[in-house]
């Protein structure tokens, strides 16, 4: 298995995670979103055949995003005088797995690859946090992989704000 990013050139095989809006990113979205430089997409594949995907891009917490509990614990992450109204996070935009590879522990690894390839690669730009807009069905793997909601119910029925502070691996 190896993880390869997405480019105009990739070739893309079928793809089915049982997710129509998942599914279509991947296959009509994903290319157009790296050459805008809107999310880069990642691809987890054997043998041609893709296993899963998901897609980074910047991403900020800002105050008025998160629940005031939360946001007293944020701030007292940082030293008094370093105190700001957002901090630089990572977002997981999609991530996908292919209906026949669920529940063998892929989407719980992809986690862990994200988190260790943003831990371990320097790069120009600074983040503390890693955030998802999970969907609902989703939110249970996401508390299981270390992320926490921003606010307890948010106005979307869909999907949950969650973060992950990068200081804890």
């Amino acid at each position: 298995m190896e993880i390869v990013r997405l480019t105009a050139e990739s070739q893309l095989g079928a793809f089915d995670c049982l997710d129509e809006d998942l599914n279509s990113f991947l296959m009509h979205d994903a290319i157009s979103y790296a050459e805008k430089k809107l999310a880069y997409t990642f691809i987890l594949q054997d043998q041609g055949n893709i296993i899963g995907y998901y897609s980074l891009l910047n991403d900020k917490i800002s105050r008025q995003d998160v629940a005031n509990a939360i946001w007293r614990k944020v701030k007292k992450l940082f030293p008094h005088g370093k105190h700001f109204s957002s901090y630089p996070a990572v977002k997981i935009g999609r991530l996908a797995i292919a209906s026949r590879y669920k529940g063998k522990g892929i989407g719980r690894n992809l986690i862990k690859i994200i988190k260790m390839t943003l831990s371990e690669t320097q790069t120009i730009s600074a983040f503390r946090f890693l955030t998802v807009d999970a969907y609902l069905s989703a939110t249970a793997f996401y508390e299981k992989n270390g992320f926490r909601m921003m606010v307890a119910d948010d106005d979307d029925r869909h999907t949950r704000l969650m973060f992950f502070d990068m200081m804890e691996l």
